[in-house]
């Protein structure tokens, strides 16, 4: 079921001994199986409160509650340099479930166009990912949230490009590209790394040019670590990118991968074959249409440039 802002209020009272909240808004949740609003109370603190829609939803939300929870200690430890959103009570709901409250966290969404090269935002962002992949893989694992192998993870990718490629709206020599990358067993050699899975830029918030925090751990896995760059290295600007994967590199120790941008650009692509299933698995003539375009776009902007023989020999 959904809750309207007043109703998401009131758990937070419960969740949270004392909270007198004198303002509510309705939020835009990490993911849409969750309602959430923002509360602030009579001491000007702010809360973020959410609630499952559903059973699967609720036991998401607990499944990712927990791995908060341990991702806390390696923040309160050092290891982590940025808040993730604590959880600091919760209210049972009637239908089961419950709701969770976290302080929230201050910052902005991440600009990516407004990055630049150099020491600042960009490199933070390469050493706080850095720093999420250096966790010991137990974390993921202890929990029991999905644990790819290099190999189990580029199977996982074909058979993404193969649904995809059974739609029909995937352009031929696009679709070859990528099982040429997919079958090129040097790029698929990497030690898999706790990864958040679904970074972007309204998940990465920013204060005083540093990364304050990380939301919406829903997608955390043991996978491919370029997964993780891939909305950088796909939106940001060239030099800023640069400085990210530099940063990055510098942050990570026994780091033998040569392929991880090259993957990490792949990832970036694929997003657009999901893109192109969702629409197709869900119906929406509108999201596959759009998916289409953009892939015949990718396809015009990657296809290798021809000459005429004639021209080259002139």
């Amino acid at each position: 079921m959904r809750r309207s802002p007043l109703a998401l209020a009131a758990l937070a009272t419960i969740a949270v001994p004392g909270l007198d909240p004198y303002d509510v808004r309705a939020l835009a949740a990490p993911d849409s199986d969750t309602d959430a609003a923002l509360v602030a109370d009579s001491q000007r603190r702010r809360w973020v409160v959410r609630a499952p829609v559903d059973a699967a939803s609720g036991a998401a939300l607990e499944a990712e509650t927990a791995l908060v929870g341990r991702l806390s200690e390696q923040v309160d430890a050092g290891r982590l340099p940025f808040a993730v959103p604590t959880p600091v009570g919760f209210a049972a709901l009637p239908e089961g479930g419950r709701a969770v409250v976290h302080a929230q966290i201050t910052g902005r969404a991440c600009e990516l166009d407004a990055l630049e090269p150099g020491p600042g935002l960009a490199a933070d962002l390469g050493r706080c990912i850095a720093a999420l992949h250096e966790l010991p893989v137990a974390v993921i694992e202890s929990l029991g949230l999905p644990a790819y192998s290099a190999d189990e993870y580029r199977r996982r990718r074909q058979s993404e490009v193969d649904e995809a490629a059974r739609t029909g709206h995937v352009p031929a020599t696009l679709l070859a590209r990528w099982e040429a990358q997919l079958e090129d067993v040097s790029w698929w050699r990497f030690r898999p790394t706790v990864v958040h899975g679904d970074l972007s830029a309204d998940r990465v918030l920013v204060a005083d040019g540093e990364v304050a925090g990380i939301l919406g751990w829903s997608q955390a896995m043991v996978a491919d670590p370029a997964d993780d760059l891939a909305w950088l290295l796909v939106a940001a600007p060239a030099d800023a990118a640069e400085s990210i994967v530099e940063a990055y590199q510098l942050r990570r120790t026994e780091l033998t991968d040569p392929h991880l941008a090259d993957r990490a650009m792949l990832a970036g692509e694929l997003a657009l074959a999901r893109w192109l299933l969702f629409g197709v698995r869900s119906g929406d003539q509108d999201v596959v249409a759009d998916a289409a375009g953009m892939l015949a776009d990718l396809d015009n902007q990657t296809r290798p440039v021809s000459v005429d023989p004639e021209v080259e020999a002139g």
